[in-house]
């Protein structure tokens, strides 16, 4: 946990960083949609998080077209644009829990397969292969003492660092909201402005140079 409120420490904010270890998911890869679906089923919620919402700090993963895995592969594998779009818009963070984004998923991918009037398959090297990955968080040596100094340390903090505090932490925090708020809440009663700032900020559609941006210009108007 970044935040630290005790006699000792007071309510710093230790600042961490990331990177993740990826792995194969535990189901077979898919070929086709019906067996896309079969996999949905069955596949940890990891893998939905994998390839949904670890894209943004992947290396591999750019493309600003698509944020997910599941559209891109509809789009340029499966060559079925119309899946792709409704794909494509799904935001993970709309959704209580990852069983519901399944859900969604699931309900889109059979709504397409039934106007299907045949099962396009990918040929072998195209599958659709299912991965998660292990989230390894280490120090940065950055501590915030007061919400003025998210301001003057965001420039330095890295692509990880904000993905780690911004959006994974929607996964381990009270009532879903990222490492920052959940901060700022503790530290003072008078941290609303920047609190309510902070949670109009739509992330997900935009990458993590533009989020950096987008925090800076947002702190600046309320700090």
């Amino acid at each position: 946990m970044a935040f630290k409120n005790d006699k000792n420490s007071g309510n710093f904010f230790e600042v961490k960083d990331c990177a993740i270890i990826t792995r194969m998911g535990g189901v077979e890869s898919a070929i086709n949609l019906r067996e896309l679906k079969e996999r949905l089923i069955t596949c940890s919620i990891d893998c939905l998080y994998f390839h949904f919402c670890e894209t943004l700090i992947r290396p591999s993963f750019d493309n600003p077209e698509y944020r997910n895995d599941f559209a891109l592969w509809a789009a340029y594998n499966l060559r079925d644009r119309a899946l792709a779009e409704r794909l494509g818009i799904i935001n993970p963070y709309s959704f209580n829990n990852l069983e519901e984004l399944r859900e969604k998923i699931i309900e889109i991918v059979e709504d397409r397969l039934s106007h299907l009037d045949y099962m396009p398959s990918v040929p072998k090297g195209d599958e659709f292969i299912f991965m998660r990955a292990a989230t390894v968080v280490f120090d940065t040596g950055i501590v915030l003492k007061k919400p003025s100094d998210l301001l003057l340390k965001l420039p330095s903090m890295s692509r990880s660092t904000l993905y780690y505090h911004f959006m994974e932490a929607r996964r381990r925090t009270q009532d879903r909201v990222d490492d920052f708020t959940f901060w700022l809440q503790f530290h003072s009663d008078k941290n609303q402005k920047i609190i309510d700032a902070l949670s109009q900020i739509d992330f997900y559609f935009i990458n993590l140079n533009e989020l950096k941006s987008v925090l800076i210009e947002t702190l600046k108007k309320v700090i």
